[in-house]
Formats: C-alpha cells, structure tokens, sequence
C-alpha cells in the first residue's frame, strides 16, 4: 500500500480556547493531506478529467496536539472499488510517535465533464495500492 506522509508544526491559529489543536483543524489536515496525496500521485490531466467529494468522515480522537509540537500526517487508501474509495490519516506527534488522532474517510470519485459518479478506472486504483 502506497503511503503520502508530511510534516507540519502547530501554530497559535491552529490552538482553541483550551490551547490544543482545534477539532475542525484535525478535519482540515486530513482534507488537505488528501489532496496533496492526490495531486502528487497523479498527471494534470487526471485531475482535469477526476475529483472527489468526501461521502462519510470517521475521526478519533486520542491525545491533544499542542502549540510548537511537530505533527505527522501519513495517508493511505485502504479500498479502492466501484466509485469509492476508503482512506486513512494517522495523526502522530513525531517526536514521540503517540498517534493523536486517525481518521478513515470514504470518497466518491467523480467525473468532471458529466459531474458524476465514476468507476474509478484500474489504473488510478494502482497508484494508491
């Protein structure tokens, strides 16, 4: 299975009235690790012809990510068939690996020209295999 990783560091925007990372910032690293995994994966012109939009969203929650902590993002697709597909993003601290949160997520993948459902084609599932 193909895994996407990156690193960012906590900022002050990103900490709530309790100084921990935010629940709605957690949802937004998953959506933007998503497409960066995306978009590196893939051509310009599958992503003219693709997208997806997000059907179902599954987040735990384990320990808070707090200001100044350098924070691992690791994606990866676990189900790829018909016109979804399933994908999980394990949020760690990198310095001492305690998994902060995970996510699973089911996308649909769609066509850009109809605006709707698309088999995802075999080749575009073995990227992310």
């Amino acid at each position: 299975m193909q895994t996407y990783e990156s690193l960012l560091k906590v900022t002050q925007d990103d900490l709530d009235e309790l100084n921990h990372v935010n629940n709605v910032r957690y949802v937004q690293w998953v959506q933007e690790i998503a497409k960066n995994h995306w978009t590196a994966a893939t051509t310009h012109k599958i992503r003219e012809t693709y997208f997806w939009i997000m059907l179902s969203h599954l987040i735990e929650y384990k320990h808070p990510a707090l200001l100044n902590d350098v924070i691992k993002l690791k994606t990866y697709v676990t189900k790829a068939e018909g016109v979804t597909s399933v994908r999980v993003v394990e949020i760690t601290n990198n310095n001492t690996n305690k998994l902060l949160a995970k996510s699973e997520t089911t996308w649909c993948f769609m066509n850009s020209n109809t605006m709707k459902p698309n088999r995802i084609p075999e080749g575009i599932s073995k990227i992310f295999q």
